[in-house]
C-alpha cells in the first residue's frame, strides 16, 4: 500500500476520517520525490499499525470505500482476497507454537542451571562463550520464554494464501477471483488489466488513476524500444502474447480506431485476418511459426509505436494531473506557462503555471510537476506533441485583446453536441458554452442582446438544489406535473445529452437495417429535447418514459453486441443516479 502512486486522495480519506493529523498529512502532501512519499506513506501505516490498533477497524472501513476503490484498483483486489476467503488466520497455530517454544526454554533453563552447580570448575573461557551466546540472545530475540520475565504475546499474523486446491497449477488467470481483471507489470511499473476492455480494443490497463492501452503502457514503462506489447507487458512470469495464444485472454485490434455507433449492421472483429493467418501458420509449422510470429509481432509493433505517436501529434485534448488536481489540456490553446489558459478543469479554465499552483503552491517545475497521460508535461514537450510559443510571438493567445482574454473563460466547443462554431452564448458562471438551441431552454436573441448576465441550466440548478424538499417516493415524483419540475427534467436531459458525446443516441436509428422488425416505436435524446422544449409532457412520468424507451430499444437491438449494450447500459445508470440525486429521492425509498 505503501507504494500506491498519487496517494493523496488516499490520505485525504484517511484525514477526513480522523486517523491521520493535518500536520502529517500536510507535511506528506508537500514532498516531490516519489521516494520521500513512499516513505512518509510507509510510516504513516506502521505507525497506524503500532500506534493506534484501535483504529484498525475503522481504517479498514475507510479504506474499502467505493470512492477509494476506484481510484486505487490494487486495493480493490485486495479488497476481493479478503471478502472471497482467499486467507486464513494462523493465530492458534502461533499461539501453541509459542507455547510449545515456552515449555522447551523452561526445560532447557534447568539443565543449564544444573550443569553449573555440577562443575563449578568450568574455564573462564567457557563461562565467556557461554555469556556471550546469551548477550547474543538478548539482541537477537526479545525477552524469550527462558527469561524469568514474563513472556510478551506475539502479535497475530494474518497469512494470506492462494484459493489453489492441492495438485493445481499456480495460473491466477484462471481464478475466479481473476475473471474480470488481471495484474500485470511492465519492467518495474505494475497495473491493472481489465479483460473485457483489452477484447473491446479500448485503453485498458489501470495505473492509479491513468488508463492506458498496452502499447501505452509498454512506453510508460520505459520499453517504447521493444515496440512489442505482447511480449514486454507479462502476469508474472508469463507474456500477454502467451496467454492470449492459450486462449486465457482476448485482445481487440490496437492497429487502428473505429468509429463507434449505436446499431452497427456486424459485429465488431476482435482478431484480424493477418493475426489468423499467422495462427494457420503455426499449426501447420511449429519451428518455423516461432520466427515467423516474433517477425509479425515485432513489425505490429512498429506500426502500433507509428500509429500512437501520429494519433498524439494529432490530437486536441490530453488528460493533466497535478497532485490531486486533474483536468483536460488543449493543444490549440497551449502557449506558455502563463500564457493562454489550455488547461480546463470542472469549474474553470487555468495556465499550466496557475494549475500547478492550485494543486499545491510548494510545487516548483510545471513541466516536471504535471503529468500528462502518464509522463512529465516537459516530455510531450520535447516530443514536439505540445510547442511552446516563442518569446515575440504575436497571436492572441501570447498577446491577447481584451475580448481574446474573455474568451479564454469559456470553452470553444458546445458543451451538448461538441461542435466548435463562432455563434455560442456563454456561462457568466462556469466555463460552459451552449448553441442557442442546443441549450435547454433554448436560448433567445434577445436575451444575447440585451447584454445582461446569463447562467446556463447547470448552473441555475445547482444554485437551487437545496430549495426543494426530499421526496419520500418515486411514484409520488413521476405524477408530478411536470411545470413543477421542469428545470430538474432540463437539467437530466442535458446531463445525458452531453455525457453522449460520439451522439450514438442522438439522432432518429428509424433507418437502420432490421431496426424496424425489433423496435416498435423510436426514441432518441433529440426528439425527447424538442418535447420537452415545446412542452408536450404532461408530467415528470411521461419525461422519463420515452429516456427509458431509449435504453430498452438500444437493449432489445443490440443483444448479441456487449460493446453497444454496455454504452446504454452506462447512460442508463447515469441518469437513474442523478434522478434519484435530482429529486432528494433517499436510499430507503429507491431500495
Amino acid at each position: 500500500m505503501s507504494c500506491m502512486e498519487n496517494p493523496q486522495t488516499f490520505l485525504r480519506q484517511l484525514r477526513d476520517h480522523d486517523l491521520l493529523l493535518d500536520k502529517t498529512y500536510e507535511k506528506v502532501i508537500r514532498m516531490q520525490s516519489i521516494k520521500k512519499i513512499k516513505n512518509g506513506l510507509y510510516e504513516i501505516l506502521d505507525r497506524l499499525e503500532s500506534k493506534q490498533p484501535q483504529d484498525i477497524r475503522a481504517f479498514w472501513t475507510c479504506v474499502f470505500k467505493e470512492t477509494i476503490l476506484n481510484e486505487y484498483p490494487t486495493l480493490r483486489l485486495l479488497r476481493n482476497d479478503l471478502m472471497n476467503g482467499t486467507f486464513q488466520s494462523d493465530i492458534k497455530r502461533s499461539e501453541r507454537a509459542e507455547t510449545e517454544e515456552a515449555d522447551e526454554g523452561k526445560r532447557k533453563d534447568v539443565s543449564e542451571d544444573k550443569e553449573e552447580a555440577e562443575k563449578p570448575e568450568s574455564s573462564v573461557k567457557k563461562k565467556r562463550k557461554l555469556k556471550n551466546r546469551d548477550v547474543c540472545d538478548e539482541e537477537e530475540e526479545q525477552p524469550g520464554p527462558s527469561s524469568r520475565v514474563t513472556p510478551r504475546k506475539k502479535p497475530e499474523k494474518i497469512h494470506f494464501s492462494s484459493p489453489l486446491k492441492k495438485g493445481e497449477k499456480n495460473d491466477i488467470w484462471n481464478w475466479d477471483l481473476y475473471k474480470s481483471q488481471l495484474p500485470v507489470t511492465c519492467g518495474e511499473k505494475e497495473g491493472i488489466l481489465v479483460r473485457k476492455r483489452l477484447a473491446d480494443g479500448e485503453k485498458c490497463i489501470a495505473v492509479g488513476r491513468q488508463w492506458f492501452s498496452p502499447g501505452e503502457f509498454e512506453r510508460f514503462a520505459g520499453k517504447d524500444s521493444s515496440k512489442n506489447w505482447k511480449m514486454t507487458i507479462k502476469c508474472l512470469d508469463t507474456t500477454l502474447g502467451k496467454l492470449i495464444k492459450a486462449g486465457h485472454l482476448k485482445a481487440g485490434n490496437y492497429r487502428a480506431g473505429c468509429k463507434k455507433t449505436l446499431f452497427p449492421t456486424h459485429d465488431v472483429t476482435t482478431v484480424s485476418e493477418e493475426e489468423q493467418d499467422e495462427e494457420e501458420d503455426e499449426d501447420q509449422d511449429s519451428s518455423s511459426s516461432t520466427h515467423i510470429s516474433t517477425a509479425g509481432t515485432d513489425e505490429e509493433g512498429e506500426r502500433e509505436e507509428q500509429t500512437d505517436a501520429s494519433h498524439d501529434s494529432g490530437r486536441k485534448v490530453f488528460k493533466v494531473t497535478c497532485g490531486p488536481l486533474a483536468g483536460d489540456l488543449h493543444k490549440n490553446r497551449f502557449a506558455t506557462a502563463i500564457l493562454g489558459k489550455s488547461i480546463r478543469t470542472e469549474t474553470r479554465w487555468m495556465t499550466p503555471m496557475q494549475f500547478m499552483v492550485e494543486a499545491c503552491p510548494t510545487y516548483l517545475s510545471w513541466k516536471k510537476d504535471i503529468e500528462c497521460e502518464g509522463k512529465a508535461l516537459g516530455d510531450h514537450i520535447k516530443a514536439n506533441i505540445l510547442r511552446i510559443h516563442k518569446v515575440r510571438c504575436d497571436c492572441k493567445l501570447c498577446k491577447p485583446r481584451s475580448e481574446d482574454l474573455d474568451d479564454e473563460k469559456n470553452d470553444d466547443e458546445c458543451f451538448i453536441c461538441k461542435t466548435e462554431e463562432d455563434k455560442f452564448v456563454v456561462c457568466d458562471t462556469c466555463p460552459r458554452s451552449f448553441h442557442q438551441k442546443c441549450h435547454l431552454p433554448h436560448v433567445e436573441d434577445k436575451i444575447i442582446r440585451d447584454g445582461k448576465q446569463w447562467m446556463c441550466t447547470f448552473c441555475v440548478y445547482k444554485a437551487n438544489e437545496n430549495l426543494y424538499p426530499s421526496e419520500s417516493d418515486r411514484e409520488a415524483v413521476l405524477s408530478r406535473t411536470i411545470s413543477q419540475r421542469l428545470l430538474h427534467c432540463q437539467y437530466l436531459l442535458l446531463c445525458l445529452r452531453s455525457a453522449d458525446k460520439d451522439h450514438i443516441f442522438a439522432s432518429n436509428p428509424w433507418g437502420l437495417e432490421r431496426y424496424s422488425s425489433v423496435t416498435k416505436t423510436p426514441m432518441w435524446l433529440d426528439n425527447v429535447a424538442g418535447k420537452l422544449q415545446k412542452k408536450l409532457y404532461q408530467t415528470v412520468g411521461e419525461f422519463v418514459s420515452d429516456i427509458q424507451l431509449i435504453f430498452s430499444n438500444s437493449a432489445s437491438y443490440n443483444q448479441d453486441n456487449a460493446g453497444y449494450l454496455a454504452m446504454g447500459n452506462r447512460l442508463k445508470e447515469l441518469f437513474d443516479k442523478e434522478f434519484n440525486s435530482v429529486f432528494n429521492i433517499s436510499e430507503q425509498t429507491v431500495g
